[in-house]
């Protein structure tokens, strides 16, 4: 799967995790740049990432991930 289809899928689940359609992820984007992004909606958020793409993150690249992009970069490796 290419990195952009990875991004169009992962603007669909972070719009849906946090119920606002006007979101729009980069590979640049981090927590601090959405409102809502807390620790609980990281979770909600990792878990649908994982059900999406059909994969398990390991606890040391959620805990490691700074932005969109990294998590773009484990998907690759692991999708």
């Amino acid at each position: 799967m290419e990195r952009n289809e990875i991004l169009e899928k992962l603007n669909e689940i972070f719009r849906d995790v946090f119920d606002d359609d006007s979101i729009t992820v980069t590979e640049e984007t981090t927590s601090s740049d959405i409102e809502d992004w807390d620790s609980l909606t990281h979770i909600t958020l990792i878990s649908e990432v994982e059900d999406e793409f059909d994969i398990k993150f390991a606890m040391k690249e959620v805990v490691g991930m700074k932005n969109v992009g990294e998590m773009v970069d484990i998907i690759e490796r692991e999708a």
